[in-house]
């Protein structure tokens, strides 16, 4: 069994039982998918450039993302529609808490001045989203890969759960080890 999910069977699961007053196990907050999304708006000059991101991302996610698609046409930007302007993947189960373990013990720690990530990116439903400026920090990625059309690419993480609050999402990430800045 995967370390994390393990720890949160164990250990976390019966906390936030007495400290939420819930009385039923499947009550409790638990992290339902990891959504991974790399934007790629200048992908309509160079078609190569979503190649190269979808080998990064399925690479440090463990499985092939998908490239989204522009809904509708924007002349500003001479963006068609159906244009290729994304890749995501949606991490579940046991690749969801492997990623989830590598995100806090490995590539956390390795971003520079590193003072925790802040505690406001909490949507009114406990899930929380984390932006990353580089995907270099991840292992599994190759420095010569993530210059990509002439630029380094960033990642944006949204962490799902059940949580019905800000406060229930909150606590349940901090029992998992992520580690947000101090007030």
């Amino acid at each position: 069994m995967v370390r994390l999910k393990e720890k949160y069977q164990t250990e976390i699961l019966p906390k936030l039982k007495e400290e939420f007053g819930i009385k039923n196990n499947m009550a409790v907050p638990k992290i339902t998918k990891i959504v991974i999304n790399v934007g790629t708006g200048d992908a309509k000059d160079n078609p190569e450039i979503i190649d190269k991101v979808v080998e990064n991302i399925a690479a440090l996610s463990g499985q092939k993302p998908v490239a989204t698609k522009a809904k509708v046409a924007i002349a500003g930007f001479k963006l068609p529609k159906g244009a290729k302007v994304g890749v995501m993947v949606t991490l579940r189960g046991r690749r969801m808490y492997e990623f989830l373990d590598k995100l806090i013990s490995v590539v956390l720690p390795k971003v520079r001045d590193f003072r925790g990530i802040p505690g406001e990116s909490f949507d009114s439903q406990g899930n929380y989203s984390l932006g990353m400026r580089e995907q270099t920090l991840f292992p599994e990625v190759s420095f010569k890969n993530t210059n990509i059309g002439g630029r380094m690419r960033g990642l944006e993480i949204s962490i799902i759960s059940t949580a019905k609050n800000k406060e229930q999402g909150k606590k349940l990430l901090e029992l998992l080890g992520m580690p947000f800045k101090k007030a």
